[in-house]
């Protein structure tokens, strides 16, 4: 009983610690809550990282926390990656023609209204199959865990889904669709331009400064081949650049949510009542009236809806950039390692030959 009420304390203690727009990932949530030193609010240090926290959870409940409670949020997270991910591709081949290619190096590359159209459509279809994870994590509380009502988190999703029906699932969801659609359109059309026509458009405005050597066997184009380094940076600046202009739509939508959903018991036990879908959605008009004047009501007290929206923008940005960076890099290393190996692609460019392999 002592640690459950050390739990429940902590679970308490996390939300009201967590920033506005920052949400704990559901795999580490249980671990985060038995974890003693977020229970004596201790300094940051590398044992409250998310390994410093896997490795407790694990000393203190044996290897089969790891199957039992980090592999079915995990596999869920991947899942939903995957479908995102898949969702952009297929629907960006299917806008602009050389995409659709299985080749390393799409040229000319896609325009920008295409990749922002294809992102949007992407991040639509993944707010349909995170809904469920969604609804699954605004709803976990760890005593639930640790009191024996679920055995794990297999059993956790399979017992609370089954109790709060599609309609809970739904609730709320029109926040995530537009959060998702705005946010990876902005996502993707960043990445996709940053990484490609800024930067064809340095290395033509760099090297054509210089004077680009002629091979023999062109000799009237003038040749320009670009350090290796250079596309690797623009690489990593089309991630972070990416990560950026999500923030921008979905910090402020992620602060609507959070009021949205303090609460979700309330949306459950309407569910459970026998009423007309009229009904629910009355309940639900409700819901998004009362989020709206309560954050009016924050706001007012920072000093207008752009304060209070962008609160913590900086600091939450930060921190999503490094994990957010990886994924599209990977994403991009991928997309390169299983494509087709073809000739050098020379671009045509403001009248150099711009050769890359």
């Amino acid at each position: 009983m002592a640690l459950l009420r050390a739990s429940n304390q902590s679970n308490d203690k996390i939300q009201r610690e967590m920033q506005p727009g920052e949400h704990l990932p559901l795999e580490l949530a249980f671990a985060r809550a038995i974890n003693p030193k977020v229970q004596a609010n201790e300094a940051w240090s590398w044992r409250m990282s998310s390994a410093g926290l896997l490795i407790h959870a694990v000393r203190t409940h044996g290897w089969k926390f790891i199957p039992n409670q980090i592999f079915p949020p995990l596999l869920a997270n991947v899942g939903v990656g995957a479908v995102l991910y898949t969702s952009y591709l297929q629907t960006l081949g299917r806008l602009h023609g050389p995409s659709a290619e299985s080749v390393k190096r799409v040229y000319p590359p896609p325009p920008l209204d295409k990749t922002l159209a294809a992102g949007c459509a992407a991040g639509a279809i993944q707010s349909v199959a995170a809904a469920p994870l969604d609804a699954l994590s605004v709803r976990f509380r760890p005593p639930d865990i640790l009191d024996g009502r679920y055995k794990s988190m297999w059993q956790y999703g399979y017992l609370k889904m089954k109790e709060i029906g599609i309609r809970g699932v739904l609730a709320g969801w029109s926040l995530s669709f537009i959060k998702d659609t705005l946010g990876y359109g902005l996502f993707f059309a960043t990445f996709e331009y940053v990484k490609a026509q800024s930067y064809y458009a340095f290395i033509t405005r760099y090297y054509g400064s210089l004077n680009p050597w002629k091979l023999p066997e062109d000799n009237f184009s003038r040749i320009i081949r670009p350090h290796y380094v250079i596309e690797p940076f623009f690489l990593l600046l089309a991630g972070i650049a990416a990560s950026v202009a999500q923030q921008v739509v979905q910090h402020p939508i992620s602060l609507v949510q959070e009021i949205y959903y303090r609460s979700p018991a309330t949306y459950d036990k309407t569910n459970k009542a026998p009423v007309s879908i009229a009904q629910h959605m009355r309940e639900y008009s409700s819901a998004y009236q009362k989020a709206f004047l309560q954050g009016q009501a924050q706001a007012n007290q920072l000093g207008g809806w752009r304060i209070w929206l962008y609160k913590d923008f900086l600091r939450s940005t930060i921190k999503q950039v490094p994990s957010t960076s990886a994924g599209l890099i990977i994403f991009e290393l991928v997309r390169r390692r299983y494509g087709i190996d073809a000739d050098a692609t020379r671009i045509q460019k403001d009248g150099y030959d711009i050769v890359l392999r």
